[in-house]
């Protein structure tokens, strides 16, 4: 068998991830028929087709997902090469590609970004802010280097790099009669309680959702949002509870402006806070020395949740 061609194999990727041979020509500023002809000359090398023209929700065949992971193994290889490369000069210039929660946002920026960034002034970061769904297909893409992500599903094509456990708590306005209880509460419990519902593509939502499913009790929020800061403000301005880790509102529970609850159920009192990369894939230099950075100073990677004081 011939050697692949790594054109080929770019535009291959190209196509999956942009869905069609004429949206990926537009994004890589070529013409259609020279990556239509790349793909047919990659089937003629592997002697079997790789893209089916004719499938339009699952177009690529088994062959050519096979070949998408060479490809993106080898460009995580190279990359991690080139960086080691970079060590031999001393740790001066990279680029390191993450995801974050936006619960997570404030820990990242409160300290461990702007230490990391004075300490490596030639590393440049870019960060996105996406819920743990989202991360995956990211990590998966290969559009960033690793993801801190928030009760992630089970992904057979993900490792884990760095676990601590958050249990998900109910949060309250200060003072709630429902965080007045001594026993942990089930969703029976708040299911007459205004509350806000943050989006399933999150790990949050995920977990809320899975719970309302086993048992079989239905919330109806009063609010539905993607964005953490906004279900926190519903909280602490008084109109109702919501569900979040008690570390990403430390700030207002030390000042007294919410109250957390423990959940009954064991899908919210054994959540994680998960670092991910694709199984198999390096990460450059510069990604793994951001990501030591962030284990000794981002507090979520730090210590588990019953390890914070208030």
């Amino acid at each position: 068998m011939q050697q692949f061609n790594p054109r080929a194999l770019e535009y291959l990727n190209a196509v999956k991830r942009f869905g069609s041979i004429r949206k990926a020509a537009a994004r890589l500023n070529v013409d259609p028929s020279a990556i239509s002809r790349q793909i047919s000359q990659l089937e003629d090398t592997v002697g079997m087709a790789v893209w089916d023209r004719m499938n339009t929700s699952n177009p690529v065949t088994p062959a050519g997902a096979e070949l998408l992971r060479y490809y993106k193994q080898m460009k995580a290889s190279e990359a991690a090469t080139l960086s080691r490369l970079q060590d031999l000069i001393g740790l001066r210039t990279g680029d390191v590609r993450i995801a974050v929660g936006e619960g997570f946002i404030s820990d990242l920026i409160s300290s461990s970004l702007q230490s990391f960034l004075t300490a490596y002034t030639g590393i440049h970061i870019d960060v996105e802010i996406a819920g743990a769904k989202d991360a995956v297909q990211m990590l998966e893409d290969d559009q960033i280097d690793f993801a801190v992500t928030y009760a992630p599903a089970r992904n057979p094509k993900m490792h884990c790099l760095v676990e601590k456990h958050h249990p998900l708590d109910l949060i309250t306005p200060y003072g709630h009669p429902l965080s007045r209880t001594d026993t942990p509460l089930t969703f029976s419990d708040i299911v007459n309680t205004p509350l806000a519902l943050i989006d399933s593509s999150t790990g949050i939502g995920r977990l809320v959702s899975l719970v309302q499913e086993v048992s079989h009790v239905r919330l109806e929020p009063r609010l539905k949002t993607n964005s953490v800061a906004v279900v926190k403000n519903f909280v602490t301005s008084g109109m109702g509870i919501t569900f979040m880790p008690r570390l990403t509102v430390i700030g207002e529970i030390r000042a007294r402006k919410i109250s957390t609850v423990t959940m009954a159920h064991s899908a919210l009192s054994q959540a994680r806070v998960c670092v991910l990369c694709v199984k198999g894939r390096e990460l450059t230099l510069a990604a793994q020395a951001f990501l030591d950075h962030l284990k000794q100073s981002m507090s979520f990677l730090m210590v588990n949740a019953d390890e914070v004081g208030c």
